[in-house]
């Protein structure tokens, strides 16, 4: 009976719950146990998911797809789930006329949870995982899922830790494809970011305030493939994480590491091994940035930062920011300090391949395979 509403009954080895069209992922998600996996079926479904506990969200890829409700609904606070028996099942939501929106618990929220369901509706995000300082979420898995056309997010992260998102397409989204702050140890791998309006992938110490770079204690982005965005992976102001594997092609700019004048400064990260080839979509400039066009690889305010075995070729511009590798002169007056850019192949990128600019001291670069760069002899 359990299975035939659309949510499996626990065992005692391991949990699992199967939501269907016409089910709420929000419901499944609300009854989990912790480490519960909650595997969504191929289908559509129009909803926001806020996870705020240890489970673990899993589709089908491009066959299973979460899009935005057709009117906005605050995501309810996760509830207990009986103990044993079959009340213990979530009630199914009834296949509805039109396309499905969370359901309604009876079971009010606490005030904690409360506030980060209306954050993460007020967002018009996809999936948010939150958590709080006093409390990060740990070992959420987010797999094989698509997440498409929400005002701002796909996938937003904020106070977790060991957060797994794989082989997710993250699409259309107002702001970033897949974002991560106030977290550490995040793994983001095998997953597709296309066409979204900032980052495809964006990891940050914090979005709404200022401050020095924090630990990632060593986050992984992987084998991504980001094409279509403004950006494709920004990593401003945080430290000790490594990008590598990665496929750009098709963004305004590649890869970006953000610092400013905080302490400890940004950095101490590795970018090696990825393909950056013809980033030259066109994105107008802002109050913090200058138009963006034709950048493959930008370093401002970093420090201690590894550029190696890279392929970047042909990404072509006239914005400030354009060229291969560029160590960019920052707007606050942060240098970037001690970075290593060696064994890359920077090729055919215009208006050079390698560029040093600001008073930055300490940069280092070795064994590049280029044709220009700025100053001369660098290649």
């Amino acid at each position: 009976m359990a299975a035939g509403l659309g949510v499996l009954a626990p065992s005692s080895a391991a949990a699992g719950r199967r939501v269907h069209p016409g089910d709420s992922i929000q419901d499944a998600v609300n009854y989990a146990r912790p480490g519960d996996t909650i595997t969504v079926m191929p289908g559509t479904y129009y909803e926001n998911v806020l996870i705020t506990k240890r489970l673990t969200l899993r589709g089908y890829g491009a066959r299973t797809v979460i899009r935005p409700p057709v009117t906005a609904v605050t995501p309810v606070a996760p509830v207990a789930p009986p103990a044993t028996g079959a009340s213990a099942q979530a009630p199914a939501a009834k296949p509805p006329a039109t396309p499905a929106t969370p359901a309604t618990s009876a079971t009010p929220a606490t005030p904690a949870t409360s506030g980060r369901a209306l954050a993460c509706s007020q967002a018009d995000t996809g999936i948010c995982v939150m958590g709080t300082a006093e409390q990060p979420v740990v070992d959420v898995d987010i797999h094989s899922l698509t997440v498409s056309g929400f005002k701002r997010n796909g996938i937003w992260a904020s106070y977790t830790d060991r957060l797994s998102v794989q082989r997710v397409i993250s699409e259309k989204n107002g702001t970033w494809g897949i974002a991560q702050e106030r977290s550490t140890r995040g793994l983001f791998r095998d997953n597709t970011a296309r066409d979204n309006a900032e980052s495809g992938l964006f990891i940050a110490n914090t979005v709404d305030r200022e401050g020095g770079a924090t630990d990632t204690l060593g986050a992984v982005v992987r084998r991504n493939t980001l094409t279509g965005n403004r950006i494709g992976v920004t990593v401003r102001r945080v430290r000790n994480l490594s990008v590598y594997g990665n496929n750009l092609t098709g963004n305004c700019g590649g890869i970006f590491v953000v610092g400013d004048e905080g302490e400890p400064g940004a950095g101490d990260m590795t970018i090696r091994n990825n393909r950056i080839h013809e980033n030259n979509k066109f994105c107008k400039g802002n109050s913090r940035l200058p138009d963006i066009q034709g950048v493959g690889i930008v370093l401002t305010g970093a420090e201690e930062t590894v550029i190696r075995s890279n392929d970047i070729r042909g990404n072509v511009g006239a914005s400030p920011l354009s060229g291969g590798i560029l160590l960019f002169k920052s707007f606050v007056g942060a240098t970037n300090t001690d970075n290593v850019i060696r064994d890359n192949v920077v090729r055919d990128n215009k208006p050079a391949d390698l560029a040093n600019q600001g008073t930055g001291t300490g940069n280092q670069f070795v064994n590049n395979r280029c044709a220009s760069s700025v100053p001369a002899g660098m290649c």
